[in-house]
Formats: structure tokens, sequence, C-alpha cells
């Protein structure tokens, strides 16, 4: 940390081998979003293009939240993951869901917790989330003593093996780089009838990643993750009112306008970052207001 520096300017990146920090540069003119009209839809509970959420509950929001590593790794300690779990924890309470929190997770442990969690009876639920908060590279994600292909870890909760939540969304929220490269960034001159279908397994997935393919994803020691944040606030201002994708459109604008690198390492100055979106939703998803 620079002298004079205090905590809270902090960033770091969830990548293999770096354990450097930098200040943030948040933009302050744009600190969060302003009011927005209310544009609740008009749906009915038999919308075909709209998920059923005549459930008892919401359903189960699993969170593993990866901050120590083992010496063997090579991997620095994630300052502020601590915080990104936190308002992961309130947002998702708030939205009706059970949150169920596991720190410092070992790959085992990771497989075991997702391959439990698949097995429990969510026929009373509308849907499934999970959050993983940790270090990561392309297509892996890292437990505390190693590393994990991403669709080995989720691959229990697909459609064919999972059976009860056939036809539900299951949204991923992944916070962790995705690679080592760094985004320059671009100046611009502005600114249910009852009756049966088959479904493939692959939908009704969603996979909302903090950073594009092959990027760094940033954190801040402090104030939590870029995404994290951004996604927390977004789900917070829109919930009732605009359907997931448009939250998650948000999100991304809110990462990609709002925040900014700045850092006294050569070359790690100014960079810019971009969440990315892998949906295979097959209908309308809204959160509760």
């Amino acid at each position: 940390m620079a002298d004079g520096a205090s905590p809270s300017d902090e960033d770091a990146v969830d990548a293999f081998g770096f354990s450097f920090k930098t200040r943030s540069a948040e933009k302050k003119a744009a600190a969060r979003q302003g009011e927005e009209m209310d544009l609740t839809p008009s749906r009915t509970a038999h919308d075909p293009y709209s998920y059923n959420m005549d459930f008892p509950s919401m359903g189960t929001c699993l969170i593993i939240n990866n901050k120590n590593f083992h010496p063997s790794t090579g991997m620095s300690e994630r300052q502020g993951t601590d915080v990104d779990a936190g308002f992961v924890m309130e947002t998702f309470r708030n939205l009706g869901y059970k949150p169920k929190l596991f720190n410092d997770a070992t790959v085992s442990q990771m497989k075991e917790l997702m391959i439990r969690e698949s097995k429990e009876d969510h026929s009373q639920s509308a849907s499934f989330v999970c959050v993983l908060l940790s270090h990561g590279d392309e297509g892996v994600i890292f437990g505390t003593d190693g590393l994990e292909k991403l669709d080995t870890l989720i691959k229990c909760f697909k459609g064919n093996a999972c059976r009860s939540l056939v036809g539900k969304p299951k949204l991923f929220f992944i916070q962790a780089c995705r690679g080592m490269e760094l985004d320059e960034g671009i100046e611009t001159d502005s600114t249910a009838d009852g009756t049966c279908e088959k479904l493939p397994i692959e939908a009704d997935c969603l996979y909302c990643f903090s950073t594009a393919p092959g990027y760094f994803s940033w954190r801040n020691t402090a104030n939590g993750s870029w995404f994290i944040q951004s996604l927390c606030d977004m789900l917070k201002a829109h919930r009732g009112k605009m359907e997931l994708m448009q939250i998650l459109t948000r999100v991304n604008h809110r990462v990609a306008t709002h925040f900014e690198s700045s850092s006294n390492m050569p070359g790690f100055s100014r960079k810019k970052q971009i969440p990315s979106i892998v949906s295979m939703l097959t209908k309308d998803f809204y959160f509760p207001c």
C-alpha cells in the first residue's frame, strides 16, 4: 500500500500468483444509480414466458467464500472477500432465499458442498442460487488447496442430475479471475398448464462471471469486489421491477463505467473490467418485491 493510503483505497485481483494491491478510483460523480421510474411489468400467474414463482420458498443461496489459501498454491489472501460474502448474505436473504455460507473450503469440500446441496429436495423452492468467491483462471476456480474445473463443480445441478430443480432457474454468480489479461479500456467520444415436455439438461442455468474470459477481476480490500458491490446494489434497486437480464445489464454498466484501477505498479493503472453473462434461461425471471 502506498504511503498515506487507507485500507479502503486498495484493490487486488483474484488470480493465481498476484498479491499486489492498488488504490481504487471509483468515480465519485456516479457512485450510485439514480432513481428509476417504476417499470413493474404486468404478469399473470400462468405467463408461459415467465418462471413460476408460486412456491413456498425462493430457495437456497449457497455461498462459498475462499479467503485464505495453503502456501503451496502460491496464492494471496483475498482481503475484502468477507465484505462480499456479507453483501451477498444480506441481499439474497432480503430476496427471500435461505443463505448457506461456507468459508475457506478445500477442493474436496467444495465438491462435497455442491453435491450435498444438489441432493436436497428443492421441490418446494422456486429457484437455486450459488455464489462462488475465490481466486480463479479460465474455466477453473480455486479451493484453498488447489483448483477445480468449474464445470465439474456445477454439473450436479444440471437437469439429468438434480431432478427437483428441473425447469427452475439455477443462478451461478462467480467472483474470480478468468486469466491474466488487463482490460485497457477505450476512450470514446460520449459516454404452467400441466403438460409434459423434454428439456435440454443445460437449460435454465445462468452463469454470471465477474469478468470477461481471459481477464483479471478486481476486488477492493475494504469495500469488496467491483462486481459483487454492483450486483447487490442493482438487485436491491430493481427487484420486482425489472427482469433478471435487465438487472444484470445494469450491473455490467455500473462495473464498466464507475470503476477504474489506479496503481503505482507499472502497467496496472487505469484498467477496466466488464462482467460476462452466459444464459441458458428459457423464461423471464423476476425477483419478488
